[in-house]
Order: C-alpha cells, then structure tokens, then sequence
C-alpha cells in the first residue's frame, strides 16, 4: 500500500456522507455498490437532493443493458429552470478576459437575458429540436445563448473561437444549425485575433442558417449581442418542458480518424451525471466559486455550464492560461476566491517544470478542490500540487470524455489521495477494467476501461446514424453491450486507478501491452524534456518502440541523455519499456483542447494517410514525421 498524500480533516458536512446515510453504508466501497444494484433509487435521489425542478414520472428504467435503456420514459422537465434556480441577488457569473476586464452577472440578470434569448429565437421561427450553434470564446454571452436556446426546447452546440474554417465546417456541416452566434475578434497570448474572414467563408457553406450574431468586436457586418436582445421584454418566462430523452447538446469526438462525430445528448441526462459528480464527488456547494479552464469546444466547457444546476456561481476565463505570467490562473484564484479550480494534467506539468510556488505567493484559503483532467496526472503531479500549492486541499483527477459529457472515474472527497491514483469509480456506473477475453482483470494488471451498465449521459445517438451502426461500432463491437471506451487503465490495491493512456496507442513490445503514459511519466522526470510521445512502428515483421522527445527551450537531445533516458526506463519500468529509438522532434500533433494525437504519428511514420487534418490545433507539424527517415 502507498502512503496517502492527503486525507480528509472532516468528513462532517460533504454531501457524499449523507448520501452514505441514506444508502445505510459506511463507506464508498460500499455506496458505489449499491449506487449500481439500485440505478432508480439512487438517480432519483440525486434528482431530488439537487433540487432539480420538474417531475420524474413514476417508471424508473426502462429496457434491458448499457445500449437499450431508457431512464425515467414519463418524465417532463427543462433543466434551465434548474440551472437557473435561486436567489435573485448572487452572482453566478464571472468572465474574466486576458487583459484584465472583468464582468459580474447575477442570476436575476442571468435569467433575464437568458429569457430574452429565447424569445428572440421563437422570433426567428425556430421551434424545439432545431440546432443552434456557437463558434465562440469562452465569455457570459455564450452561456446566455445556451441557456436560451435550453429553455425553449432548442439543441445547443458548440466549437471554439480559435478553430481552423474547415474543422468548424466539418461539425457545422453535419449538424445544419439555423442560428449562429459568433466571436468575430478575440485576444490569445496578448495579441487580438481577427476572426472576421474564417466566420464569413464559414457561414457562406452554412445555407440552413437563419441568423447571426455577433459578439467579441465594436464593429462586425453581423447583429451584435447586446442589440439583439435589447428592448427585448418577454411578457412571461419561456420555459418548454420536454421528456428526460430530449435532445439538449450535440457535442464532437476530436475527428483525429476521419470526420467528427456529432454526439447527441439528452439535456435532463447530462444534468443528472454532471450533478451526480460535483456534489457527491467533488462536494461543490451552492455557495462556491467554480473554475475550469476551457475552451467552447471541449467538453469541459459543458461541465462548467452545468455547474450552474448546484446554486454555485461559475467564474469563466478566455485566453492564455500562462500570460502574461505563468502565475495568471492562481491569480484569478485568488481575485475571484475560488472554491474550486480546474485545469489540465499538462497545465500542472507545466508549472511544475517552471517551478512555480503558489504556495509562497498566493492566498488560497478557500480553495478546497484542484481538479485535473485531459490526460493522466504524474506521480509528480501530484506530488507538486501538495508540496507546492496546498496541503489542504483535495487533489481530484478526474476521467472521462466527449462521448459521456461526464466521468468514468474521479475524486472521492472522503478518502485518501494517493500519487497517481484516480480515487475511484463514479457512483452509478459498473466500471471495470477488462482483459482481453471479457473479463475483470485482476489488481494491477492493465485492461480496457469499460462500463457494464446504463447511465443517464449514454449518448441518445449519433447525428445522421439512422439505423445506430456507427454508435454501435464506436463503443459496443469489441464486447456486447458492454461500454468500451478506448483507455488503458489498471486497478490498484488501494482502490483506485492508474490511468496509462488511450488504449488504441498502447504499444506491443515483445507481446506485453504498455500504455505510453507508463513512458512519459519516467520521461518527463528529466529536466531537458519538455513533452514525450512515444509510437510502435512496423520493423522487419514486427514492431518496434520509437519515443520521441521535446527538449526544453535551449537544451538538446544528447548520447550521454539518450542512454540516460533509456536506463531510467529500464530499472524504473522494465526493459520492455525501453525504446528502439530516441529522436528529438520539434513539436507534436495535438487536438484543439490541447491533447497529444498519437496516433497520427504512427500513421506519419508508417506511410499511412491521415485523414483528418483539421482535426488538429497545428497540423504542419506532422510534416516533420511524414518526412522523417527511420
């Protein structure tokens, strides 16, 4: 057994101790256990203990396993209402730009707009079910046009400001949205970013769109925000309730494989999963102040938004989260008195390598919860965060994805943490981690993460997949009707997981499957190293193991390092660990929320095709692979 980095001072007032009274269980090996053997009995607690307006109806789950039920069929509710709910007067949005500006809404200003919006769509002639669609930076506007478009029945989606034309194109084209909203200039790294052309050639291939407006720039040939909705008084509040399977968001996988898929999900379902994490795993409170850094076109962003159904107020951030200083998100932590605070695993890696001590120069008292996510957080992540931000805190890595708008496993505030665990399993979901042959792996042997039962955020389809074969292949094909999700994962003793990458880039060396995240971990120890990537190639009838290295500014790849590196993996890990090859690369491929892509360097360095270049943040940067000659 490790020893625990932290463990709680009091379990006295989390949500997830009453929840444990409730279910007559002392601990959450126990209240997870029987979260799973009563589904009904424990989402309609959730719905009920989060104050979730609107009626359940009395039939629980309908249908039989992961891909053939439905939950609470009679059920009429908007989720608007919910996320809406609460006193007049408390401020439940912040936006905070790069440069500094800041803005404060409070819920009755919130609720007013959002209502305003929705009468402006209803003007427009859009009715429920139809799409509307957000190509945005992340500030209050695209909150308020969300929740418009909720309350009157409409499906919202959205992509990132700083995505190329033809990654905007092949989500938007699929989906035929009939109102846009769109950021026409905005300011990254401290420079402002014109987006005027890319949105013109945008909405020129969009024939379905009805209306555009415009929010980011003084002057733009498009309606701004604030003039659409001026002099806007709705005579009551618009509120169309709708079944718990009505269709709320269309969110995208990364397209790394071909064109992206179009990911409907139930509004009232997402709520209920969201809620579920929040308030029983990550105890977020009605009086908190909640961040993620993200962008509109991750998923996160959609996790921030339904942050809004605790009562918390949500505190938004667009831009560079290391400018003008590497300091900048402790900054607004301290400024905004966060509760709680998200970012990336390579957020906190970053920091990390460029020593950086909150500790000694920020004042957190209230911060009680530091979220990661994106990738697998390094036993020295961890260690980091509690020598160098907090000892006080609960440290939470979190894992999940697009597909669920949700997590698999996370932060369980009434236990240890330990370095480079995952606490444990999401309550209501049969995760396992399977072997090959379909069944639960032992301890510490790696397998496929999977899911063996029904949730509410299983997505409802996939866009323009009539008879469901391309949801059925995306997650069901490799064991029936057991969720299949694609990561590489292990359990440990203590209860927890050890995360060691997407399992579609686990590597084969000499018959034995390792996940890269097992590589970058012992890789990323070195100073000289900024970044690891690592790829099997196709050698002489077999594979071999090919690791790519970013080197820090000024410092490059050496003999004497190489052998370093090598040796490091070999007594830390196992020989097997050790690479054929060691080459310095400048940059590599990643997706527009910043995760490494690689297996579209497997596919450059194995003469294969890849498909869908858009899909990534910088493309050019697999010309160096393509070209490269092993």
């Amino acid at each position: 057994m490790q020893q625990a980095l932290w463990s709680p001072k009091s379990t006295d007032n989390l949500a997830i101790e009453t929840l444990q009274k409730y279910a007559q269980v002392k601990n959450f090996h126990d209240l997870h256990k029987w979260s799973i053997e009563n589904p009904e009995l424990f989402w309609r607690y959730v719905f009920e203990d989060s104050g979730v307006i609107g009626n359940l109806g009395s039939e629980g789950i309908a249908g039989i396993g992961v891909n053939g039920s439905t939950f609470f069929p009679n059920a009429q509710l908007n989720i608007a209402d919910t996320l809406l709910k609460g006193s007049d007067d408390q401020v439940i949005i912040t936006e905070i730009s790069e440069s500094g500006a800041k803005r404060n809404y409070s819920r009755a200003q919130v609720r007013n707009i959002a209502n305003q919006v929705a009468l402006r769509l209803q003007e427009i002639g859009l009715k429920e079910g139809d799409v509307v669609s957000a190509i945005v930076s992340n500030v209050a506007e695209t909150v308020f046009f969300a929740l418009g478009a909720l309350k009157m029945g409409a499906i919202f989606s959205s992509t990132s400001a700083d995505f190329g034309t033809a990654t905007v194109l092949d989500r938007l084209e699929q989906i035929e949205p009939k109102v846009l909203l769109v950021t026409t200039g905005y300011q990254y790294n401290g420079r402002e970013i014109d987006c005027s052309e890319k949105i013109k050639e945008i909405i020129s291939r969009l024939p379905t769109i009805k209306k555009v407006i415009s929010i980011g720039a003084k002057t733009s040939p498009y309606i701004s925000f604030d003039e659409w909705v001026a002099n806007c008084n709705p005579s009551q509040d618009i509120s169309i309730p709708g079944g718990f399977d009505r269709p709320g968001f269309i969110l995208f996988s990364s397209g790394t494989t071909g064109k992206p898929k179009c990911i409907v999900h139930s509004a009232a379902g997402v709520l209920l999963k969201v809620l579920s994490e929040q308030r029983y795993h990550l105890d977020i409170k009605a009086t908190d102040s909640v961040f993620y850094y993200t962008t509109c076109g991750w998923m996160m962003w959609n996790w921030l938004f339904m942050g809004l159904g605790t009562g918390a107020g949500i505190v938004l951030f667009d831009g560079n989260p290391l400018y003008p200083t590497p300091e900048r998100l402790f900054d607004i932590a301290e400024q905004s008195e966060l509760t709680f605070l998200g970012v990336s695993a390579k957020y906190i890696d970053s920091i990390r390598k460029l020593s950086i001590e909150p500790k000694q120069t920020h004042k957190l008292p209230k911060l009680r919860t530091i979220a990661s996510t994106g990738s697998p957080l390094s036993h020295e992540g961890f260690e980091y965060v509690y020598r160098n931000i907090s000892t006080n805190i609960h440290l939470a890595s979190i894992s999940g994805g697009t597909d669920i708008c949700g997590c698999f496993m996370l932060g369980v505030p009434n236990m240890p943490v330990y370095a480079g665990q995952i606490q444990g399993p999401a309550l209501g979901l049969d995760v396992q981690v399977f072997s090959d042959s379909g069944k639960p792996a032992p301890l510490g042997v790696k397998g496929e993460l999977v899911c063996r039962n029904a949730f509410p955020s299983v997505p409802l389809y996939f866009w323009d997949d009539r008879d469901g074969q391309k949801f059925r292949s995306a997650y069901f094909e490799r064991f029936a009707d057991v969720w299949t999700h694609g990561d590489f994962l292990e359990l440990t003793a203590e209860g927890g997981y050890v995360m060691h990458g997407r399992s579609d880039a686990t590597l084969n060396a000499g018959g034995v499957r390792i996940g890269t995240a097992e590589i970058y971990r012992i890789t990323e120890e070195f100073d000289e190293v900024l970044e690891s990537l690592a790829v099997a190639q196709k050698w002489e009838g077999d594979t071999r193991v090919v690791l790519f290295l970013k080197m820090a500014e000024g410092k490059i790849l050496t003999e004497v390092l190489i052998n370093e590196v090598k040796s490091a993996l070999r007594q830390k890990a196992s020989p097997r660990h050790v690479p054929a090859l060691v080459i310095q690369a400048p940059d590599f491929p990643r997706t527009k929320s910043n995760k490494l892509v690689e297996i579209a360097v497997a596919n450059a360095i194995n003469q294969v095709t890849n498909t869908n270049l858009g899909a990534l943040a910088n493309p050019e940067s697999l010309d160096w692979f393509t070209n490269l000659n092993l």
